[in-house]
């Protein structure tokens, strides 16, 4: 509900906020709203592991660190057994989902990822498969001249469990047209998670900010979470996280890019909180902010911490190096006077603390 009338925030409203109300009324306002939604106190948060199965990519987005070119000598594809490896270590410290991303790689077909998500969820089944961003579902649908819906049909038919939002950016065309030129555009991605949806598969909405958007633009990419969300119900949660400019192309061509600061992260966090009405889970992005911003973020609306992330490339590649574990977690958590919890992916509590 908007925080200046009893209707549902508009869009002029919520630009309003982020461009001129004060960042501690917005705290107090945003807090409230999420107090209302979670009045137990319980801030929550997953142990899982990220694992990027290869970083070749031909989308070559601008302000990505991570990718190579399949002919790159970095470039990789991971196998079977060292992806393995990587899910006995996270069972070793009691994990229970992984994160599992690549690039767009311009030959993986959708034979290859059935075979994976089979021989992970036959060889590993308490482990929930989080996996697959819009733009490479789309793409594996284009490369194996299927439709969107058939890719995720099969997938999920060999044990994929729900599906990360990234790769939603801005999702403005605008935007999007010089950011990543060759992405799917901001239409598909939503139809990506629609039809996800429709299969009983849940999702994440992300949002990256802090490149070429107006803050009009970052309302109307909320907007368009609402909407999709009022049609599907399919949104578990929303992330959103500032971009990471070491080492990226977008920086070279718009060096005048400067880093988001900690009140815009803020500010744009809080009215998240205010204006996704049937979102019910916020995260805190403190792999991006930093664990004290991260904090911070449970006094502005966000109810999970997200995840310990025993591995992260792909933000780190581009200067973040942040890390937190589960005792670190629980402390901050406790530190401003709520309850700590570990999740699932379906954000069903396993373990208080």
């Amino acid at each position: 509900m908007s925080a200046l009338t009893n209707q549902r925030m508009t869009i002029d409203e919520a630009v309003e906020l982020i461009d001129r109300a004060d960042l501690k009324s917005l705290g107090r306002m945003a807090k409230a709203r999420k107090q209302q939604l979670h009045p137990k106190g319980v801030t929550t948060f997953v142990v899982d592991r990220n694992i990027n199965y290869t970083n070749v990519c031909w989308v070559d987005c601008k302000f990505c660190a991570f990718y190579r070119h399949e002919k790159n000598d970095e470039a990789y594809v991971l196998t079977f057994d060292e992806i393995d490896e990587k899910i006995e270590e996270l069972l070793a410290i009691g994990g229970t989902q992984i994160l599992f991303q690549g690039g767009v790689h311009p030959k993986l077909e959708i034979e290859w990822y059935e075979d994976l998500l089979e021989h992970i969820h036959t060889k590993y089944p308490t482990i929930t498969i989080h996996g697959f961003s819009a733009i490479e579902v789309d793409y594996i649908a284009q490369r194996s001249k299927i439709s969107i819906s058939e890719v995720l049909r099969r997938l999920r038919d060999k044990g994929l469990a729900s599906i990360p939002g990234a790769g939603a950016e801005i999702l403005s065309d605008r935007v999007r047209d010089i950011i990543a030129p060759k992405k799917l555009d901001k239409d598909t991605w939503l139809e990506v998670h629609r039809e996800a949806h429709k299969l009983g598969i849940k999702s994440t909405a992300t949002m990256m900010y802090g490149t070429v958007e107006t803050t009009r633009e970052i309302v109307e990419h909320f907007d368009l979470v609402r909407q999709l969300q009022d049609e599907t119900g399919g949104f578990r949660a929303f992330i959103m996280w500032s971009f990471q400019s070491d080492n990226t192309k977008l920086k070279e061509e718009i060096p005048t890019i400067e880093k988001t600061t900690s009140n815009q992260y803020l500010r744009y966090l809080a009215v998240a909180r205010l204006f996704l009405d049937n979102v019910p889970n916020i995260q805190s992005s403190w792999v991006t902010q930093g664990s004290y911003i991260g904090q911070m973020a449970l006094q502005f609306g966000a109810n999970d911490l997200g995840s310990t992330m025993m591995e992260e490339n792909v933000v780190s590649s581009a200067g973040a190096t942040n890390t937190m574990n589960q005792d670190e977690m629980i402390y901050l958590i406790r530190d401003v006077g709520e309850s700590p919890a570990k999740r699932n992916t379906a954000y069903k509590i396993l373990e208080r603390f």
